[in-house]
């Protein structure tokens, strides 16, 4: 047995090294609580060597920063299955890496898995510390920081490589988390990246030779794919700019067709229910002057009232009473407005979920809970999301009404209900945020992903040996 004299401290993270895998630097995220190590990475793939399983991975060393990257190599010693701190379990890949930190060195074992939102690039488990060091909690750093100036030397500059397509982000505000990870998930994979803002743009329409211009005057069309993410208000003519890309050839992640239909929120119902779908029991009227009838055909109060223009949670509404009905849907009689009336899940007591469908595959989950006062969830209005584990029916669900409105990309809402789950809407602009956050998921990689396959593009990867 090793004497506690034997063993170093250390803080609660540190700089450490990976020599064998080309790592000169990355901050470790100390834990005695996890038992495995895992290290951050990306582009995982397989291919044997000699006969033997490698996998090639690509990390990135450095928190809060996706523009460094180092490729790595290695053997692969074991697949685990390995239950995250979220409690979700997913199968990894385990390598074995030389480790080295302060003045010591020594073989650990590494589970593979993207940690980009959480925060260390690397964790340090107690089965890589057993017999060999103590950890002071209070303490960071006690074998040495590690200067900008050093990690310079060890990385230089980030250079973007842009050997890949050339995509184009069609959307709104640059600045919106979503459009921010979806430009740096594209440059990660080596693709040339562009934001156009939708107003900006202007087309030419010829049978011979149509185009997109770029404010300034600068021809847009030679891109080889353009995603999508179209806010509501400017649905018209986005869609109007998705056609135009889609007539010159440029595959588009969700097409104009299914944008506009998935924004009609009464037809998306319809189109919905025709496939088997289930949904609330929904009214719809255009200034109504049957006010109790229509409040009537939905089962009477409580209800929600929707007007069809609303998003992310606005101009929906709960009238807990006949009355308190009544006055919502006179009001909207003035402003001449289309509405939907829908019966009131009283039993989902605020939540719904949020399923992310990615070309046929719901790619992850969560469980969306309304903010206190607000009866319905949602992030934008101070609502709170955990990762959640659906069911096959509520799975089936999702991916059968991301199908019949056509999107490759959607976010699927769906609450419980005694009588199973009922479908309440789909989004075919969802936010990345939420979902990333709570499930700790690349979603924005996984969107590019679909982009390159849909525009027929194979990422080349330098690893020599044969694919698995």
């Amino acid at each position: 047995m090793v004497s506690t004299t034997d063993k170093f401290i250390v803080g609660s993270e540190e700089w450490c090294c990976l020599p064998s895998l080309g790592i000169p630097a990355i901050k470790a995220r100390v834990d005695s609580g996890a038992k495995t190590s895992s290290l951050h990475a990306f582009n995982i793939s397989t291919f044997k060597r000699a006969g033997n399983p490698w996998v090639s991975f690509e990390v990135h060393p450095l928190q809060k920063n996706r523009r460094t990257v180092v490729r790595c190599e290695a053997p692969v010693i074991d697949r685990r299955v390995i239950k995250s701190s979220s409690g979700d379990s997913e199968r990894r890949f385990v390598i074995s890496a030389e480790f080295r930190v302060g003045d010591y060195s020594w073989n650990i074992e590494l589970t593979l898995a993207n940690r980009d939102s959480m925060g260390y690039r690397m964790l340090l488990g107690r089965e890589a510390m057993n017999g060999r060091m103590l950890v002071d909690p209070e303490a960071r750093l006690n074998l040495g920081d590690v200067s900008e100036t050093a990690l310079l030397e060890h990385y230089g500059s980030p250079e973007q490589n842009q050997s890949g397509l050339k995509i184009a982000l069609l959307a709104s505000n640059p600045e919106l988390y979503s459009n921010q990870r979806l430009i740096e998930a594209g440059e990660e994979r080596g693709h040339d990246m562009t934001f156009l803002n939708i107003r900006h743009c202007y087309m030419r329409i010829d049978a011979v030779a149509p185009e997109v211009h770029y404010r300034g005057g600068t021809n847009i069309s030679e891109h080889d794919a353009v995603i999508t993410r179209i806010k509501p208000s400017m649905t018209f003519y986005g869609c109007a700019l998705t056609r135009q890309f889609e007539s010159m050839g440029i595959p588009t992640i969700n097409t104009s067709a299914a944008i506009t239909q998935s924004r009609d929120k009464l037809f998306s119902l319809q189109l919905l229910l025709k496939t088997g779908i289930n949904i609330p029991l929904t009214g719809f009227a255009n200034s109504p002057m049957d006010t109790q009838d229509l409040i009537d055909m939905v089962g009477g109060a409580p209800l929600v009232v929707k007007l069809l223009e609303g998003a992310q949670g606005r101009g929906v509404f709960l009238a807990e009473t006949g009355k308190a009905a009544e006055s919502v849907i006179n009001a909207f009689k003035s402003l001449r407005a289309n509405l939907l009336v829908q019966e009131f899940i009283r039993e989902a007591e605020g939540k719904d979920l949020r399923c992310f469908v990615i070309d046929g595959k719901v790619v992850a989950s969560i469980e969306r809970t309304a903010a206190p006062g607000e009866f319905r969830a949602n992030i934008h209005q101070g609502g709170s999301a955990a990762v959640v584990r659906i069911t096959p029916e509520e799975k089936k669900l999702a991916i059968k009404a991301a199908k019949a409105l056509g999107l490759a990309v959607a976010g699927v809402d769906i609450i419980r209900s005694s009588k199973g789950p009922l479908l309440l809407e789909v989004n075919s602009s969802p936010g990345l945020e939420g979902v990333e956050t709570a499930t700790g998921k690349d979603i924005a990689g996984m969107i590019i992903a679909s982009i390159e396959k849909k525009a027929g593009w194979k990422r080349e990867l330098a690893t020599a040996g044969e694919a698995v």
